[in-house]
Order: C-alpha cells, then sequence, then structure tokens
C-alpha cells in the first residue's frame, strides 16, 4: 500500500540537539576538542571599549574561519552562508539554532583592524604549533623550505606602468600598505629592480609569468616544514621574487628558534635557495647541513647530496 504523502505540519515544540546532529567521526568533532582559544579575549582586551554594544564573540569568528580553511570556502560571504545552514557548522561555533550569524563584513573590518594590530592570527597559529610539538609531532631535525605562489585579486587587465601611477589623495587601503612596504625585505626592498607594471587595486602585488602560464599578479607565501610529519613551522609572505623568497627563510629559521628553541640538523630546499650567500649564513653561521634538491621534473633530478657541516 502507498503511504500517505508527507507534508510538514509546524510543531509548537521541538526537542532538538544539535550536538546529537554531528557523527561521532566528523571532522570537526575531531578538531575540537584540540582548539583552546583562551589566548584570544586575553589578547583582543585593549582593543575594546569597556561602553557601548557589545561587539561580535571574537573567538566565533576564528571558529567560523577555521571552518572555511577545512572546508575551502574562500568567500566570507559564502561563508557566513554556510554556516547558518550546515549544522555541524553551527554547532563547531557554537551557535544555537536561533542564534544570528555574523555578516561577513564583520571579518574584513577586524582583520584590518583588531586582529592585524596584536597579531592575533599568528598568535594563534603559534598555540597549535606548541600543542604539536607538546604532543611529539615536531622533531625539530629535518626542515624543508619552498614558496608557492598566490594569485592576487587583481586582473592583468587593468595593470598600469609604474611611471603613470599615482596613489592620489584619498589613499585606498591597498595603496597605502603598498607605500608602507616599499622599504620592507619582504617586498620593496627586496630587490633594486622595480616592476615595470602594477596593479592599481592591489599595488603590493608583482606581476609574474614564474608558473609558466600567462602572468599574473601575485604574491608568494613561503613555508617552513618539519618534515618528519609535515607541520608548518612558519609561514611568510612576501613578493615573488628570489631575493625575498630566499630572506624570508632566514627569517622564518631565526623566529622558530627565538619562539620554540627549534634548530634543525638539515633544511632541504630546491636550487632557488643555493646562492652563496645564503649557503655560507646556513652552513658556516648555523651549522645546518643543506640538502638542495634541483629544479626539473623528478626522473631528470639528480641525486641529491648533503653539504658538510662548517
Amino acid at each position: 500500500m502507498m503511504g500517505p504523502r508527507q507534508i510538514a505540519q509546524g510543531q509548537l515544540f521541538y526537542e532538538f540537539s544539535l550536538d546529537a546532529m554531528v557523527p561521532p567521526d566528523h571532522l570537526l568533532r575531531s578538531m575540537d576538542r584540540f582548539v583552546d582559544l583562551s589566548a584570544v579575549r586575553p589578547l583582543l582586551a585593549s582593543s575594546y571599549s569597556s561602553a557601548g554594544r557589545p561587539s561580535v564573540d571574537p573567538e566565533l569568528m576564528i571558529r567560523m574561519l577555521m571552518v572555511g580553511y577545512c572546508y575551502g570556502i574562500r568567500s566570507e560571504r559564502r561563508l557566513c552562508e554556510e554556516v547558518g545552514l550546515n549544522l555541524a557548522y553551527r554547532w563547531f561555533c557554537r551557535l544555537d539554532l536561533t542564534d544570528r550569524v555574523p555578516d561577513h563584513s564583520t571579518f574584513s573590518k577586524n582583520r584590518h583592524g583588531r586582529f592585524r594590530d596584536c597579531d592575533l592570527l599568528r598568535r594563534i597559529f603559534e598555540t597549535v604549533l606548541a600543542r604539536c610539538i607538546a604532543e611529539g609531532l615536531v622533531a625539530g631535525r629535518l626542515f624543508g623550505a619552498d614558496a608557492s605562489l598566490i594569485k592576487a585579486d587583481a586582473s592583468r587587465y587593468s595593470k598600469v606602468q609604474t611611471e603613470d601611477w599615482s596613489a592620489g589623495e584619498n589613499i585606498s587601503r591597498a595603496a597605502q600598505e603598498y607605500l608602507d612596504t616599499l622599504d620592507d625585505a619582504a617586498f620593496g626592498a627586496a630587490t633594486p629592480v622595480h616592476p615595470k607594471t602594477l596593479s592599481p587595486s592591489d599595488p603590493a602585488a608583482r606581476f609574474t609569468g614564474a608558473n609558466g602560464d600567462r602572468p599574473f599578479f601575485a604574491y608568494s607565501t613561503n613555508y617552513l616544514v618539519d618534515l618528519e610529519h609535515a607541520i608548518i613551522l612558519d609561514v611568510e609572505a612576501t613578493a615573488p621574487v628570489r631575493q625575498a623568497e630566499v630572506g624570508s627563510v632566514r627569517d622564518m629559521l631565526m623566529r622558530t628558534e627565538d619562539t620554540f628553541g627549534l634548530h634543525p640538523e638539515t633544511l632541504v630546499a630546491d636550487t632557488a635557495y643555493g646562492a652563496g650567500e645564503m649557503l655560507g649564513w646556513l652552513v658556516d653561521e648555523q651549522g645546518i647541513n643543506v640538502n638542495r634538491h634541483p629544479n626539473g621534473p623528478p626522473d631528470r633530478r639528480p641525486k641529491v647530496t648533503p653539504l658538510a657541516r662548517g
């Protein structure tokens, strides 16, 4: 016999538990027991007024950003929509069914304001890394370094000649950041060669064809990784030029040692990091062996041999 047609009928009361709706093997449930954001509020305390309307919970914003990173949700507008619709996301963010999701503009305002002023995201990164070290996931003997191109949100068709560009009277945030980094070793001061073109919407991005395809505006994300369990130890953004990328590795090695007392025996990197000055600093001053992986297809790469420690 055919069953009756299902028609939703509103009820006056519901008995419902978000916790019961999240499976035991769900990724966010596995993550939640390790997430410790107790340091967020003390770090941001001085950025909030003692009077006025209560702000959006900063821990909620960080949890929402974690959801976005884990599930590849790059748009904050879409992230807010997904958190509103997905029960597991709501559970992880400590939102009940009737709690409102913050507006997407809240993220950009805090990222360029409070979060940046106290370097909050780096502090959270270091907290996670400290937990990895405490759990024995970081051996501290063999490090790897490399850079990845990150495409900037700037059209290649809107580029202008550098000499024709002017910040104007009403300087945008992107233009001000570009001007602030002109003397930064990771950006403007990385090389004496000035870029021929730039993007009016994101002047700090560099026009590059390093991926072998059509040139585009980009940044470099530089990583320092403990190769025992592929744990990222440090990250630094630079202009996509070799000098800046090599200099960032030196900065990350020093910062990792100063913060966590980690000093590797060996560093693995490709030949882009094999300049004489860098090798001298690593081997002679830091006592670090260097394994250089030449660029090219794996079947054509010669056997890697470690350089002797100085």
